[in-house]
């Protein structure tokens, strides 16, 4: 008889790739979450998972061999006080995921603030057309895999390395839980404002991930973050491999990229160059990613022949510059940025590839806890060069006081005269079906559904040009 797992929260990302794992395990997997809707509840059905939608504690009157409890629930929801009043077995996600299906494996994580879904991804990719038939569990639907996670069947298991806290009842990074054999490290700035309070709390957190790296391991980390070389200084037992922008880092370094622009680049190791690329992404960002990634791949066997053979065969993520549709002449993009950094790599991206004629939209929705408020005023009106209309949405100041709120206003003020804020997704639409033409691009930066905008958008596009015929 297989054992039991109820999972609390389970149509999170991260937790349904955890219940995913958990079924291919061969555990019964069943759990709640509030408001199980279409794709995830399509997702759980295809997977043979029943997903309650809302919380129950008479649910666990039968009590699972194990309680997996998701990392945004908390006291007082009635599932996981009946845990803790039964005294019922419970895990993190994490916990779960070092415990059950990690061991055994060689963990590949891709840790950093910006980039790491997209270095995970292309790793998995890279080992999986070598042959070498990795599992992974990311936090993005990869194009190549069509999933987010799976156990595959070989020895390495890539991991996107994430450094929000863990659980209500362990406020450790969630990597420490997937002990890195080989681990990635891509930059490291101030992020998650609602969990660390300075830099310097976080680069805590990524110094004990560098502490669980085994000896016989490999650390590949970018040798142009300041951040990242204070960590190191902390004390490292790690064999390193580093990586730089070519011409850039005086430190020492192993490997090197040189991106003329993000469609293509050249990779250098040692000061010989190793491949040149031509690829489907762009953005000259994701040339860091692949260094990193060609420095794992070598060093675990894998020709450089290869990899740059499995670098031009990526397809990419889902939400990491993902054109969602063209109505009336309009393109519509869907991007997961939500930092500074972040924001202004992808706009520069998309901007470099539009000629004079075409015009860029940037639609922004402060979603995230540290974008909601005033940690990134000074920076964001920086992020929009090349965009000729940018348009943001208010941020919500749910638990936040009034003077902490991000304020839009100012920001778009600074950014010039072809910036504004609309109070929402209607007005935004609205303001698109008047002033948009033909060969127009409209990237939308948001990390959430923010209110269906995509396809509404294309339907009001799409009705537009009937209007205009």
């Amino acid at each position: 008889m297989s054992k039991r797992i109820y999972i609390i929260g389970i149509c999170g990302t991260a937790m349904a790739a955890v219940a995913k794992l958990a079924r291919d395990l061969g555990y019964d997997v069943a759990g709640s979450d509030s408001g199980v809707y279409p794709p995830m509840s399509d997702f759980m059905r295809e997977q043979g998972i029943k997903a309650h939608d809302g919380y129950d504690a008479a649910r666990l009157n039968t009590p699972p061999d194990l309680v997996v409890i998701g990392n945004a629930m908390s006291r007082g929801n009635v599932e996981v006080e009946a845990v803790l009043d039964r005294g019922l077995p419970y895990a993190s996600g994490p916990e779960f995921i070092g415990r059950y299906v990690l061991g055994g494996r060689h963990p590949i994580v891709a840790a950093g603030t910006h980039g790491k879904t997209t270095t995970a991804s292309l790793m998995a990719h890279v080992l999986e057309t070598a042959g070498l038939s990795p599992g992974f569990m990311i936090g993005g639907i990869l194009e190549d895999f069509s999933e987010g996670a799976r156990l595959g069947g070989g020895e390495h298991f890539v991991l996107e390395g994430d450094e929000y806290d863990t659980a209500f009842f362990d406020k450790r990074s969630k990597f420490l839980h997937y002990h890195a054999r080989t681990l990635i490290l891509n930059n490291l700035e101030f992020d998650h404002a609602d969990i660390f309070p300075s830099l310097s709390a976080i680069e805590t957190q990524f110094h004990h991930l560098m502490r669980t790296v085994p000896e016989n391991g490999l650390i590949v980390v970018n040798a142009d973050d300041e951040n990242l070389a204070r960590v190191l200084a902390r004390g490292c037992w790690t064999p390193v491999t580093s990586f730089a922008e070519f011409g850039k880092a005086e430190a020492d370094w192993q490997w090197q990229a040189l991106a003329p622009d993000g469609s293509r680049f050249r990779l250098f190791r040692d000061g010989a160059e190793v491949m040149q690329v031509r690829w489907g992404m762009i953005g000259v960002h994701h040339a860091a990613n692949a260094c990193a990634v060609a420095a794992v791949a070598v060093a675990l066997g894998v020709s450089a022949d290869k990899v740059g053979q499995a670098f031009e065969s990526f397809s990419g993520i889902r939400r990491r510059m993902t054109l969602v549709g063209e109505a009336a002449g309009v393109r519509i993009y869907d991007d997961f940025a939500h930092h500074p950094t972040s924001i202004s790599g992808v706009v520069a991206a998309l901007a470099a590839g539009l000629s004079d004629s075409e015009r860029l939209w940037i639609i922004v929705e402060p979603r995230s806890n540290t974008m909601r408020t005033r940690i990134h005023q000074q920076q964001l009106p920086h992020c929009f060069d090349g965009a000729d209309r940018v348009i943001f949405v208010p941020a919500s100041g749910r638990n936040l006081q009034p003077d902490n709120v991000l304020d839009a206003e100012a920001v778009c003020r600074e950014i010039g005269s072809h910036a504004q804020v609309l109070p929402d997704v209607d007005a935004i639409i609205d303001c698109l079906k008047l002033e948009s033409r033909a060969g127009d691009h409209v990237l939308i930066l948001s990390n959430g559904g923010f209110d269906g905008i995509h396809q509404r958008m294309l339907e009001a596009l799409n009705s537009k040009g009937d209007v205009d015929d």
